[in-house]
């Protein structure tokens, strides 16, 4: 069945193309409609690439991940909203610095639950991906985005809720995304490692040893989207102040990751619908 419609939810630019990418890519070309909502415009993110680092590409990176967002979405097919909010950066330090006055993960709960509602009941998705309590890692505007978008599952069907910005919507199903696996990037590894090669893998492992823990007793539903691996890869590359090509995300061959891991992940945290678990498909159990 085509025609359905997924939203899926996501703290700033890039955070669509390793979280899901693939999958919505195989969605749109099954004949569904795909939204990305951005919350933030990553406004204070870093240059992560060495390759981007030229003179006023730093001075002008709201302009600059606006422009690369839009050719990650041409490189999906999805279509894209702005939330509009300002990007908090990610603190370090010990202690915590407070955050940016004006900044995303600071804004009044109950005004971005309204603004995400108000792209659910214009959108009306039958499904929506976001990210879980620990926001898939602890950056303040991913647990922002869980907060209100499971607010925003409640309160988008509730007709007594901010009615001037729209028709009541009751969304069908809800998922955490979960893009990082770390079964899935230790086989990479330890395949890397077994032909002798340097493997990209052992930071990120250690960072997702020390943030989740077995992740895959979560995952209620692998879809299968090993075709629109290039789509993803595309997307990612698109993100060129944040995306290295030669980094952990290209570390394996897409002919390899195809044969030894063909889905991407994600847990089913809210249904209205009946469904059986496991899934294959964010689809299932809606007629």
């Amino acid at each position: 069945m085509s025609g359905l419609r997924l939203l899926a939810i996501h703290a700033h630019p890039d955070d669509e193309a390793s979280k899901g990418a693939a999958t919505m890519a195989r969605y749109v070309a099954e004949g569904h409609d795909v939204m990305v909502l951005t919350c933030t415009g990553g406004e204070r993110g870093s240059i992560l690439n060495p390759a981007m680092e030229k003179p006023g590409v730093l001075e002008n990176l709201s302009v600059v991940r606006k422009e690369e967002m839009a050719a990650a979405m041409r490189a999906l097919g999805t279509q894209h909203r702005w939330l509009g909010y300002v990007d908090s950066g990610l603190p370090e330090g010990d202690p915590l610095p407070p955050l940016p006055e004006g900044s995303f993960a600071l804004a009044n709960t109950d005004h971005v639950t309204k603004d995400v509602v108000s792209v659910i009941r214009e959108f009306k998705p039958h499904v929506i991906i976001t990210y879980d309590e620990n926001g898939g890692y602890p950056h303040p505007d991913h647990l922002k985005v869980h907060e209100v978008s499971m607010a925003a599952w409640e309160k988008a069907g509730d007709p007594s809720f901010h009615p001037e910005v729209g028709e009541p919507w009751e969304p069908l199903k809800l998922y955490y995304t979960h893009g990082f696996i770390r079964q899935r990037m230790l086989m990479f590894h330890d395949l890397l490692i077994l032909e002798g090669k340097p493997s990209p893998y052992g930071k990120f492992l250690e960072r997702l040893k020390a943030h989740q823990g077995d992740i895959m007793l979560r995952v209620t539903t692998q879809v299968r989207c090993e075709e629109y691996f290039e789509q993803r890869d595309q997307a990612l590359l698109a993100h060129a102040t944040q995306i290295d090509p030669a980094g952990t995300f290209f570390g394996t061959p897409i002919e390899v990751q195809r044969k030894l891991w063909p889905t991407e992940e994600f847990e089913l945290a809210q249904t209205r619908v009946k469904t059986s678990i496991p899934e294959d498909d964010l689809f299932a159990g809606i007629v």
